[in-house]
């Protein structure tokens, strides 16, 4: 999907955004793939009323934007659950009003049972998530959605790596996004990416972002695809 000057806009506030809510922090941190990231994006913390209502703004901004048709959103839990809710509330104040569905990790044994929740999930299904670390939210979601005769017809996150995923300790050639496109043939929609943390550093002069860019920036060129 090319970026028109709107969407970078878009995706430099939303970086800027991160920022300030230290959703977004530099300094070293280790990933799950047993990497030494200078970045961490950790969307937990997007935990009060303000800041969820303004993520679920840029997440409904980016998809009317994408021009992506879309019937209903799935989370996955457990972040997807809250991601969903917000970001369908968000699309009916814009005047798409679609329904949203998650899951539960364990599978409820009384009451309407089974681990699917909210509304019937049928029709083109959209799965909502911060990030695609190594893509099994959205195997076991593309799964759910299939096992319930509806068709995934998208991802969509916070924030792309752009970062080679990783198999048996070694680096792969694609990033965990790039799986997902290839392997399942959806599209992946991203409010933002590696490239505009990038362009926003770059235009810092704050004396800690200065300093945070060389480290992003090697990072990248080691392990960025």
């Amino acid at each position: 999907m090319s970026n028109t000057p709107a969407q970078d806009t878009l995706a430099q506030d939303f970086v800027a955004f991160a920022v300030e809510s230290r959703v977004l922090r530099f300094g070293e941190f280790k990933t799950k793939a047993g990497r030494l990231s200078p970045y961490f994006f950790n969307a937990g913390l997007f935990d009060d009323g303000a800041k969820l209502g303004r993520l679920a703004e840029f997440y409904a901004r980016r998809l009317v934007a994408s021009g992506l048709q879309f019937d209903m959103l799935f989370g996955p839990a457990y972040k997807g659950i809250t991601l969903a809710a917000a970001v369908s509330i968000e699309l009916a104040r814009l005047g798409h009003n679609l329904p949203f569905a998650y899951n539960r990790k364990e599978a409820k044994d009384h009451g309407e049972g089974g681990t699917l929740v909210g509304a019937p999930v049928k029709g083109r299904v959209l799965i909502i998530d911060d990030v695609i670390s190594a893509g099994t939210s959205v195997r076991e979601s593309i799964e759910m959605i299939k096992a319930a005769g509806a068709t995934p017809c998208g991802v969509t996150i916070a924030l792309d790596r752009q970062e080679k995923a990783t198999a048996n300790g070694q680096d792969a050639a694609e990033s965990a996004v790039q799986q997902v496109q290839n392997q399942y043939g959806l599209p992946v929609v991203a409010i933002a990416t590696l490239a505009d943390l990038m362009g926003f550093l770059d235009g810092q002069s704050d004396p800690a972002l200065v300093a945070a860019r060389p480290a992003v920036q090697a990072y990248r060129q080691r392990y960025g695809v």
